[in-house]
């Protein structure tokens, strides 16, 4: 069993890590750092992650590599989009892992946090599942597809769409397209949810796309369940180690990033999730 903190997310919590975001004054500049955040490397590491499989890697790390590394470990399980940047903006946690590049890009733009990458670890493809069809070729005019709502994961969950064939888009939108960017939504219907809530309405809607994570949370296979996965090969969307500008060169986390591009971890990877989450470090998906 993996030694962490188990984080439940409530409303008195979210606020408080409102509170301090706002108390933490963050400046216009976008390199600005508050005092307040800027880590203790005398102290654990602490990581936010959401729960599959970000945690399960670092417990990975924690178990089998972090100890003789002269690595301290604590892993924090956030189960949203929001938190785990929150707190590592105000310094309740050093760094965080849950997100790709253009997430935390569109996070800092509009919360106007200041927080960078550190490299790269894995891609957890997007894909459609449905309980309703079989096959992509089912899904018809007049049906629900459900898609996330947060900026950067429904343009992603919209081009997965546009791609297969199932709408047509603005020429040029990119990863930035909105349901208002759809040209020819071929008789489809859309329904738009929070990211972690996707497959919850699986039941409920004739077609989701869901992110990697929650998908494997929900039990499903996306090597095997999703009826078409997003490719690999030069995905922007790997998920990265970020943390509080200022916090980059920090030791603790250089070395735990050096334990994550190990083989011991590109094995598990490989080998735990066979397909569903594949290892970026080394390949063009790598920033």
């Amino acid at each position: 069993m993996r030694k962490n903190i188990k984080i439940t997310v409530t409303a008195a919590a979210l606020g408080a890590l409102a509170l301090g975001l706002t108390a933490c004054g963050t400046s216009s500049d976008p390199g600005a750092k508050s005092d307040d955040a800027k880590a203790d490397t005398s102290k654990p590491l602490v990581v936010a992650a959401s729960p599959t499989p970000h945690a399960d890697i670092l417990g990975f790390v924690q178990k089998n590599l972090a100890k003789k590394a002269g690595l301290e470990l604590e892993v924090k399980e956030f189960t949203d989009y929001v938190l785990p940047n929150t707190a590592t903006e105000t310094g309740q946690v050093d760094a965080n892992f849950f997100q790709h590049q253009p997430y935390l890009d569109d996070f800092n733009a509009k919360k106007n946090t200041h927080l960078v990458s550190v490299g790269t670890v894995h891609l957890e493809p997007l894909g459609l599942y449905s309980k309703k069809v079989k096959d992509l070729k089912d899904i018809k005019a007049g049906q629900t597809v459900a898609v996330p709502n947060d900026t950067t994961n429904e343009g992603r969950a919209l081009q997965l769409l546009a791609e297969n064939g199932l709408i047509t888009l603005k020429d040029g939108v990119g990863s930035s397209a909105k349901l208002s960017d759809i040209t020819d939504k071929k008789g489809l219907e859309f329904k738009e949810l929070e990211a972690a809530t996707v497959p919850r309405a699986l039941n409920d809607v004739d077609a989701a796309v869901i992110n990697g994570n929650y998908a494997i949370e929900a039990d499903l296979k996306p090597a095997k369940d999703a009826l078409v996965l997003e490719k690999a090969d030069g995905n922007p969307y790997a998920n990265i180690i970020a943390v509080k500008k200022g916090n980059e060169k920090d030791a603790r986390v250089q070395k735990l990033l050096e334990l994550l591009h190990s083989d011991e971890v590109k094995k598990f990877i490989e080998d735990t999730y066979q397909g569903s989450v594949v290892p970026a470090f080394g390949t063009a998906a790598k920033s």
